[in-house]
């Protein structure tokens, strides 16, 4: 897992460093000059240099030394006079090398900006000099953050530069993950220059987190995962379709469906049997793992409540995202995983979603929190790990079905809970990604996708 850290803890790390503050400047300098070239300050290009008055400037002044030795026409116009003294000595430095610095002033027509004047000093009442260059529309390299953005949340309480690149030093950081981050940071490319990274707040999974089990030779359809999904109420039975094809696709061995009423499912979807939602609580030792609320209307909550109260594990989803329904889950000692949208998760747990909410939550009750959205958080109490391998493709209904049908097929299969919301939610991102690339994502297609991730 990749460490994020919070803006405020790297510049603890930072102030505390008692290394070569030049080399590292030298070091992130040449960086930023490197994202410049790979995103169009090719010889002959004119690059402006934005330098505020700090170490993010001092990084500037030195790109300004490398785009020139590269063929650049390079200017750098400063906002105030440098004031550390790596900043002035890199000043100095391009000065000596016969690059052309001035004051902040009108834009002139250049092909490409580098955004060196706040990074993580996040300003909500920018010089209108700086807005002007904002509305200038060519590729833009920041360093660290885009200027304006917020550092640690990535909100933007006024305005903020649109990168095409953004160039930060030993670890993510909170800002590039969250709000508007990863809007405005475009790609962010992490270098290190020696710089210890600081304690991490979160975590950003990586495909080797993304753990999935095997199947052992002498396996057979209920030892190798089972899960219970009960939902299906009328006119909303497509999502326990969804749910239930999904655990089937992502290696659940046996998946059966409780419904409150009788239906057709056996109709539609012949590979999964049913069951009667009455009969739901004496049936549940032969499931490993019961996936609740795909599809099931508030009216029949109340009979869901014998299976909450018996279950040992619950993966709690759609119309079973009711704070009752948690509630009585952890009452009864169950291992459980919820699975809402911002939106849910509001109603459930009666705040805002994010990033430190949903970790809040899980300690609260005990649980682990899987907060749909992007980038999607997992966490069961302990930091919280972020997922990235999705996007707004999946905006689409059923989606979150299928997520939660993976969830209870990898923790059938023996991953913990955590392991098994962190993988699905991973696996998930990706074959949306895959699909999207030559289709729109919906949930038949995504089922369609998910078993070649599955193993």
């Amino acid at each position: 897992m990749r460490p994020v850290v919070t803006a405020d803890e790297y510049t603890r790390v930072d102030k505390a460093f008692d290394g070569d503050l030049e080399a590292a400047m030298d070091r992130a300098g040449y960086a930023v000059a490197l994202a410049a070239a790979r995103n169009g300050a090719g010889y002959g290009a004119r690059v402006i240099v934005l330098a505020g008055p700090g170490n993010n400037g001092g990084d500037g002044y030195v790109a300004a030394r490398y785009l020139q030795e590269r063929g650049c026409s390079v200017e750098v116009q400063e906002l105030k006079d440098p004031a550390t003294q790596p900043a002035m000595d890199a000043a100095a430095k391009a000065r000596d090398a016969g690059i052309r610095i001035r004051p902040m002033a009108d834009t002139i027509p250049c092909d490409l900006i580098v955004d060196a004047v706040f990074g993580g000093g996040v300003r909500s009442d920018l010089p209108d000099v700086v807005r002007a260059w904002m509305d200038v529309d060519v590729p833009v390299v920041a360093v660290d953050y885009p200027t304006g953005l917020d550092p640690n949340t990535g909100k933007v309480p006024d305005r903020a530069f649109d990168a095409v690149e953004t160039v930060t030093f030993q670890s993510l950081k909170t800002g590039h993950m969250r709000g508007r981050g990863p809007d405005l940071c475009g790609r962010v490319t992490v270098v290190d220059i020696g710089i210890p990274g600081g304690e991490p707040a979160m975590f950003l999974a990586e495909e080797a987190d993304a753990r999935l089990p095997g199947r052992d030779r002498l396996d057979h359809k209920w030892s190798a995962g089972s899960v219970l999904v009960v939902g299906g109420s009328p006119g909303l039975r497509g999502a326990s379709i969804f749910a239930g094809r999904a655990a089937l696709e992502f290696g659940a061995g046996s998946v059966y469906v409780a419904v409150p009423t009788d239906g057709d499912l056996a109709q539609v979807a012949p590979e999964l049997p049913t069951i009667a939602l009455e009969d739901a609580a004496s049936s549940l030792r032969r499931f490993d793992v019961v996936l609740a609320g795909p599809g099931l209307a508030s009216e029949h909550l109340d009979r869901l409540m014998p299976v909450l109260h018996q279950a040992e594990r619950l993966v709690l989803d759609a119309g079973a995202l009711r704070t009752e329904a948690l509630e009585a889950a952890v009452e009864n000692d169950a291992e459980v995983v919820i699975t809402p949208h911002s939106g849910e998760f509001e109603r459930i747990i009666g705040n805002e979603g994010g990033v430190f909410a949903a970790r809040a939550a899980a300690l609260k009750f005990g649980i682990t929190v899987l907060l749909k959205g992007n980038p999607t958080v997992v966490t069961d109490g302990d930091k919280p790990v972020l997922v990235r391998s999705g996007g707004p493709e999946l905006a689409s209904i059923g989606t979150g079905d299928v997520l939660a049908g993976m969830v209870a097929a990898l923790w059938a299969r023996g991953l913990p809970p955590l392991a098994a919301a962190l993988s699905a939610a991973y696996w998930h991102g990706t074959a949306g990604a895959d699909i999207a690339e030559n289709s729109t994502v919906t949930a038949p297609r995504l089922l369609d996708r998910i078993g070649r991730y599955a193993w």
